[in-house]
């Protein structure tokens, strides 16, 4: 089958509900700072209404990369779940109108469209309380077997692996793009999502169903259970085919075999807003690999896309990333 995308990415269709605050209004709800928790309509409505003013964005991580990476030209599309509600309809509206094929079938009843509440300390950081709603009726049943294999690379979100018919949908996309001779890439998404699957997903990494794996520094460590960067990144060469890992300030790491690249940070002025700096590094990152540019080029790029939307709020590029690449003479 002919290649018509670059990148498909498959994940939580969510609307991201963003506000800032000071840490002593995440002590009040209870949360920790920097995480992602799971939870219900009752919980998201108590937090949404002690939030301050908010600004909202369609996001999900997956969804986000793809976002990214058809910012800097890839032929990109997204498998994910909403419901036919008006966030459902602004959600799909948005995906769309940033150049990304999105033709998954809403649901009809069930849960709303789901949403996270990013709350965003002083600092830059951000703390993700997330109703999945919607999200957990993704099904193998959604997963279009034409729209996989024609993917040069099907991206999944580790988040996918807390809904158990989610858990067989990205099997199944595995499976398919492996079929087609293409190449499966796994975010590990959080280093609380980590914690929970640690085993199933270094089975993953193991068995092949994964053929690069992208982390941060801190889902790394979680991965294999050590304080120390070298080691866990030892033990992921020794495991995975090849790997991008991000550390902040420190740039990006990407492994493969006894190969190891090492990719600087772009500075920033002001960071506004973390939401997102993994999604971004992938997608650049994607970008790069797909269009063969080699690993260097490609974590530049993912650096780059990184930098740029730290410094703002929300998780999407508010310009071309393209524009932006070939200004910094990367393209």
């Amino acid at each position: 089958m002919s290649r018509t995308y670059d990148v498909l990415t498959i994940g939580n269709a969510i609307v991201d509900v963003i506000a800032r605050c000071e840490e002593d209004f995440l002590n009040r709800q209870g949360v920790v700072k920097g995480s992602m928790t799971l939870i219900d309509e009752d919980r998201a409505e108590a937090i949404y209404a002690a939030m301050g003013p908010v600004t909202i964005i369609s996001g999900g991580s997956a969804a986000n990369t793809g976002v990214g990476a058809a910012s800097l030209g890839a032929r990109s599309a997204f498998i994910g779940k909403v419901k036919a509600d008006p966030l459902g309809d602004l959600y799909a509206h948005d995906i769309v109108a940033s150049g990304v094929a999105f033709g998954t079938r809403p649901a009809v009843d069930g849960k709303a469209t789901a949403r996270s509440f990013i709350l965003v300390t002083p600092d830059g950081e951000r703390t993700m309380n997330t109703f999945l709603g919607a999200c957990q009726n993704l099904t193998e049943a959604d997963i279009d077997p034409a729209t996989v294999q024609a993917a040069a690379v099907t991206y999944l979100e580790g988040y996918l692996w807390d809904p158990p018919a989610a858990k067989l949908a990205f099997r199944k996309a595995a499976d398919l793009a492996h079929e087609a001779g293409r190449e499966v890439a796994l975010t590990l998404s959080d280093s609380f999502c980590v914690d929970r699957y640690r085993a199933e997903f270094r089975q993953l990494i193991v068995s092949g169903t994964v053929d690069l794996v992208f982390a941060n520094e801190h889902e790394l460590k979680a991965l294999y259970e050590t304080a120390d960067f070298d080691t866990a990144l030892a033990a992921l060469r020794n495991e995975a085919k090849r790997a991008a890992v991000t550390r902040s300030e420190k740039g990006a790491v990407i492994i493969e075999g006894p190969t190891t690249v090492s990719v600087q940070a772009y500075p920033i002025e002001t960071l506004e807003d973390a939401t997102g700096a993994g999604d971004a590094f992938a997608a650049g990152f994607l970008f790069g690999y797909t269009a063969g540019l080699g690993y260097e080029k490609a974590g530049r790029l993912g650096t780059m896309a990184a930098s740029h939307v730290i410094q703002k709020l929300g998780a999407r590029p508010e310009r071309s990333l393209k524009v932006l690449a070939q200004e910094n003479g990367l393209l």
